[in-house]
């Protein structure tokens, strides 16, 4: 390092000193006079400049020969590897030169320049640990996958590159859309770097996208024990695969399974279908007591329709009347939550008080005017006997309205009917929020057909209408039959598919 330096200093000196006497020239306009022996010499300033870089030249060559020369008496002295290490410094240099050239080239873009400085360093250095994965990100930039894999499978070969010769076959099967082989590459990788957290977050979807939930868990544990994912973070997504193992598990081993859905909810209690698996494995044990415990604590958070469910199927040969006063241990924790207020409404449609289920409902028609709330608003304007116009008005309002929250995907943006751990769009695991979806409007538009059986009921049962006048009496009557199912029906309606709002009152 202290030779390097002072090496440079030298170079500095000498360029100095040229650019000094070649002013001194020039300002004097007088030649320079070299007297060698009895011959003389006259240059002029071009000249002098020209045979100044000559004898720059002469001494680099006499300094390396010199070099050359020590080495090789070294080598005569007895140091076997001296000529060779003199050599080895040279094409050194020239390796990492070229190296050097190849990472610039490969951030430039210019992937075929890339692959040849590669190459090029490669032969100079032996050292494939340097530059095989440079040629590999070349020749993926350049679109030769085929070149890119050979390259990482020669990588697996060397004890110090084979994680990155894993990785990369890893993520070219991901991209190839081969999941299976991706699996086996990312438990191969995970094995020689458990630490790495890129790569086990990579296992741990893939092990989600394929429900092994064990397996997942275990993965999940890794990550946790090497600080790679947050303790909150841990304790959700647990929940969530205790809650998907339940699932899994609830026709062979039923006690297993309401293990698992208990363990979910102690873990995340704001979980709703976490709360809502263990209300069921707490009653199909008897224990009433920390069902309801569990519904009320989620309600707490995030009052839900499912939640409601549960709780209705508690007591599922209850009278009307009995409900809503049962109900009110439930409803009076989040009084003025659109949720409540439509269950409410709910409740009292179906012990025919529709005056309380009037003023449950409130204004909520006109500030959040879903299609539930407006189908509600039908059913209690039929059940105090106003005029067909008016509840015609509400079913037409709820035919453009939105649907309100939903189970959405928060990557794609995609709606499922129920709460999934895996994304069957995106393939992201626990991506589900209860929102309303960004685009469910123009969704609606187009599938504002579908929604007539809700509103005039099944074709089974009604004769085809001869005009629009006749669907949209039927549709009127629609909301009043629907009053007449008992609440723990339409709760459990609810818990199935939360866009059927006529069929929950």
């Amino acid at each position: 390092m202290l030779w390097s330096l002072i090496k440079v200093l030298i170079f500095i000196a000498i360029v100095a000193a040229l650019v000094y006497g070649a002013e001194l020239l020039l300002a004097s306009g007088e030649s320079l006079r070299l007297s060698v022996m009895d011959t003389e010499f006259v240059l002029g300033p071009i000249q002098s400049v020209l045979a100044a870089l000559a004898l720059i030249v002469v001494v680099w060559l006499a300094a390396k020969l010199l070099g050359l020369l020590w080495a090789f008496m070294r080598f005569l002295l007895g140091d076997e590897t001296a000529v060779s290490r003199y050599f080895a410094r040279n094409r050194e240099r020239r390796g990492y030169r070229a190296l050097s050239d190849a990472l610039v080239a490969l951030s430039s873009g210019e992937s075929r320049q890339a692959m040849a400085k590669a190459n090029k360093a490669e032969s100079l250095l032996k050292r494939p640990d340097l530059t095989s994965l440079i040629t590999a990100e070349a020749a993926l930039q350049s679109g030769d996958k085929a070149r890119a894999e050979d390259v990482y499978k020669g990588m697996l070969t060397d004890q110090r590159t084979r994680f990155v010769g894993v990785r990369g076959l890893m993520k070219q099967k991901l991209e190839a859309g081969d999941t299976d082989t991706a699996l086996k590459l990312a438990e191969k990788a995970i094995a020689l770097k458990p630490k790495n957290a890129e790569t086990s977050e990579t296992l741990f979807s893939l092990q989600a996208q394929k429900e092994n939930w064990a397996g997942a868990r275990k993965t999940l544990g890794t990550k946790v024990k090497y600080g790679s994912l947050p303790k909150d973070v841990f304790k959700r997504r647990d929940a969530v695969l205790s809650l998907a193992n339940a699932a899994q598990l609830v026709d062979g081993a039923p006690s297993e399974a309401e293990d698992q859905a208990i363990h979910a909810n102690k873990l995340a209690p704001h979980f709703v279908p976490g709360a809502v698996a263990a209300s069921k494995a707490y009653m199909a044990r008897g224990k009433r007591r920390p069902a309801i415990k569990a519904l009320r604590e989620a309600w707490g958070h995030s009052p839900h329709p499912d939640l409601a469910a549960a709780f209705a199927a508690i007591a599922p040969d209850e009278t009307p009347v009995q409900r809503v006063k049962r109900f009110e241990e439930l409803t009076r924790i989040s009084p003025d939550h659109p949720e409540t207020k439509m269950l409410l409404a709910e409740l009292n449609i179906a012990a025919e008080d529709f005056p309380a289920a009037r003023r449950a409902m409130g204004k909520l028609a006109e500030t959040d005017p879903t299609v539930r709330a407006l189908t509600l608003m039908a059913a209690i304007e039929r059940g105090e006997g106003a005029d067909d116009a008016v509840v015609k008005g509400y079913l037409g309002r709820a035919l453009t309205a939105s649907r309100g929250p939903q189970w959405v995907c928060g990557n794609c943006g995609k709606t499922h009917a129920a709460f999934v751990p895996v994304c069957d769009s995106c393939q992201g695991f626990d991506t589900l929020s209860w929102t309303t979806a960004p685009n469910e409007e123009a969704a609606l538009s187009d599938s504002a057909a579908g929604m007539l059986p809700l509103i005039v009921g099944a074709v089974a049962d009604h004769a085809e209408p001869a005009d629009e006048d006749v669907v949209e009496s039927s549709a009127s009557e629609t909301v009043i039959d629907a009053s007449a199912e008992t609440p723990a029906e339409s709760a459990d309606e609810s818990a199935e598919d939360p866009a059927k709002p006529a069929e929950k009152i």
